[in-house]
C-alpha cells in the first residue's frame, strides 16, 4: 500500500537487521499528528487521510469487544462524517483490503529479504516464522485481520484473501525446507518439506489466534525456540 509510511527496523536475534514495517506500522503518519503541523495546515495532505483512516481502524480492532467496527464508529473516532470516509474508500471492505495489502507488503518484503540473506534453508524457515509472529505481536489489530476474527461480518472475499496469504507463506516455507532437506541428504525432500511447511504454518496461525483470543496476553513468540526445535 503505497501511502503507508515506512516503519522502524525490525531486529530478529541472530539475523541481520531488515527494513520493514514490523514494529508498529500504523503507529504514526508522517507529520500528521504533529500539533505544529496541525496548526499550520488544518486539512491533511492528499493521501494522509487514507492513512489516518486505516490507522484508526487498526487501533479500534485492538480494543476488547471490537467484534465489528462500524463505519459510524470509525467516523466518530476520526471526528468526520461517514460520507468523508467514502470519499477515500468506496466501502468498508476496501478499508480492510487496505490493511491486508499492508500486511502482505510488509510480511513478504521481510520474507524475501530472509530468503536472500540466510544461507541454509532451515534457518530461512525459522526466521520467516519468527518474523511473522513478531509482526503480529507488534500489531495486535493486524493480527485480528490475519486470523480472520475481524473479518467474520465482512465481505467473504476478505477472508479468502487472508487464506491465500497463508498459502503463500506455506509455499515459501516449503521452498526453503526442501532446500534444507536436500542439503541434509533426505531421501524424499519434497515429502518432508511439505509436512514441515504445513506444521510451521499451522504453528503460526495457531499462535496468532491464541494471541488475539487471549486479549493479546499470550504472546505468539513465547518459547518459540523450543517449538521450532521440536518441529525441526
Amino acid at each position: 500500500m503505497s501511502e503507508m509510511p515506512e516503519a522502524s527496523e525490525l531486529s530478529v536475534p541472530g539475523m541481520p537487521e531488515v527494513s520493514a514495517a514490523a514494529q508498529a506500522p500504523l503507529a504514526a503518519v508522517a507529520a500528521a499528528g504533529d500539533p505544529a503541523v496541525a496548526v499550520a495546515r488544518k486539512r491533511p495532505k492528499p493521501g494522509e487521510r487514507r492513512v489516518q483512516i486505516l490507522q484508526t481502524l487498526a487501533a479500534m480492532l485492538e480494543q476488547p469487544g471490537a467484534d465489528r467496527v462500524t463505519t459510524a464508529a470509525l467516523a466518530a473516532r476520526l471526528s468526520v462524517s461517514e460520507a468523508a470516509l467514502y470519499r477515500h474508500f468506496a466501502s468498508k471492505a476496501q478499508m480492510f483490503e487496505g490493511l491486508i495489502e499492508f500486511i502482505e507488503s510488509s510480511v513478504f518484503t521481510l520474507i524475501n529479504q530472509i530468503a536472500e540473506r540466510e544461507i541454509t534453508g532451515a534457518l530461512q524457515a525459522h526466521r520467516m516464522v519468527q518474523v511473522l509472529l513478531q509482526f503480529g505481536e507488534k500489531n495486535p489489530g493486524m493480527t485480528r485481520v490475519m486470523v480472520g476474527d475481524a473479518l467474520v461480518f465482512e465481505n467473504e472475499r476478505l477472508g479468502l484473501r487472508m487464506g491465500q496469504f497463508f498459502d503463500r507463506v506455506e509455499s515459501q516455507l516449503r521452498q526453503s525446507l526442501r532446500v534444507a532437506a536436500e542439503q541434509a541428504g533426505v531421501a524424499t525432500p519434497t515429502v518432508q518439506a511439505n509436512g514441515q511447511a504445513s506444521a510451521l504454518t499451522c504453528l503460526v496461525i495457531g499462535r496468532l489466534q491464541r494471541y488475539a483470543r487471549s486479549g493479546f496476553k499470550r504472546l505468539p513468540t513465547e518459547q518459540l525456540d523450543v517449538a521450532l526445535h521440536l518441529l525441526g
